[in-house]
């Protein structure tokens, strides 16, 4: 029996969820990951192979965000937990509560299960999204940190942006208010691209699989933080088991790209998909008509004419982290996402 601390990853098929565990197992974890039907969890392995390591020891059992069966169970041994499973449609979706009762209820699940099971720290998968959008707006030029936090309550935000919100905050309330909780850390990473490892796209590659196709021909005037996939699991890791992390957010993003920049960097890797990516932005009043019609739209609204930019600094200077290039999670997204043959 392994002696190397046990850690359960929720959401093990996601794309970030999978990076994670491919980089618990090169530190040497033990790992468990969460899986509403655990009989996919061979494919799950094999994929999670494909990031350089061996994945055949990683073991799986049922959770479910909306379900308090099997959560206490799934953290039995276990030293952390990182909770990634969060839903994240790129569709609008037309009921806020089908997105935001999972995340947040969700996420107090964890927790509650975390505290019975005697887990250390948990690890929670937030957003950028939780912390750009204030209501008021926030003036031209700041820059965002983790001081600085999302009005659920602003009137052009998604249900998404709502739902990421409410569960960080929830899950700070609950730690908080609990004496026998565990230590909690969240992760808020942002645009996260980098190498795919299977053609289950995350929200964020199936934009850069849409621009490569040509399904825009233009792009909003809007752009966002970048994460590569690699980087975010490597912060997840050092929020698990860093001492000043404890009762921190990070912000897990380097640079900045505007969707047009996305679609030339797409073309700079692939030439032959030069006329298939936006060629020129829309004016702001042109998307906000268009995503009446075209829901995916109203994911960009609160963005126009507001560009967000943020800091790394407190991972950089707290957990000792270094960042890849916005350019380079552009380059092997795309990369990887030709070798799949999806673009």
């Amino acid at each position: 029996m392994s002696n190397s601390p046990r850690v359960l990853v929720t959401g093990a098929s996601g794309f970030i969820a999978k990076f994670c565990i491919a980089e618990l197992l090169r530190q040497g974890y033990e790992v468990r990951g969460t899986l509403r039907s655990p009989d996919r969890g061979d494919i799950v392995r094999r994929t999670i192979s494909r990031a350089g390591v061996d994945a055949s020891s990683v073991s799986f059992v049922a959770a479910d965000l909306m379900s308090d069966e099997g959560w206490v169970e799934a953290m039995e041994g276990c030293d952390y937990v990182l909770h990634v499973a969060s839903p994240f449609p790129l569709k609008h979706i037309s009921n806020p509560q089908e997105i935001i009762r999972p995340a947040r209820e969700g996420a107090l699940r964890a927790l509650k299960a975390a505290s019975k099971s005697g887990v250390k720290r948990v690890v929670l998968t937030s957003s950028v999204v939780a912390i750009t959008l204030p209501w008021p707006e926030a003036p031209l030029g700041h820059v965002f940190t983790e001081e600085d936090w999302s009005n659920p309550e602003r009137p052009d935000i998604t249900a998404y942006v709502a739902s990421k919100t409410l569960a960080e905050r929830a899950a700070w309330d609950f730690v908080q208010d609990n004496p026998d909780a565990p230590e909690l850390a969240v992760v808020n990473p942002a645009f996260v691209l980098g190498p795919v490892l299977d053609p289950n796209l995350s929200t964020s590659q199936e934009v850069v699989r849409l621009m490569g196709q040509g399904a825009y021909p233009a792009a909003p005037k809007v752009g966002f933080p970048v994460s590569d996939v690699r980087d975010v699991a490597v912060t997840h890791v050092l929020a698990m088991t860093n001492p000043a992390a404890a009762g921190q957010r990070f912000l897990s993003a380097n640079g900045h790209l505007r969707l047009i920049e996305v679609g030339e960097k797409i073309a700079e890797t692939l030439p032959d998909l030069k006329s298939k990516v936006p060629r020129f932005e829309l004016p702001d009043f042109v998307v906000r008509g268009l995503s009446l019609v075209d829901g995916r739209l109203k994911a960009v609204l609160a963005d126009l004419g507001h560009p967000r930019h943020i800091s790394n600094a407190k991972a950089r200077t707290t957990l000792g982290q270094t960042f890849r290039s916005a350019d380079e999670a552009v380059k092997t997204s795309v990369e990887s996402l030709r070798e799949l043959r999806v673009i």
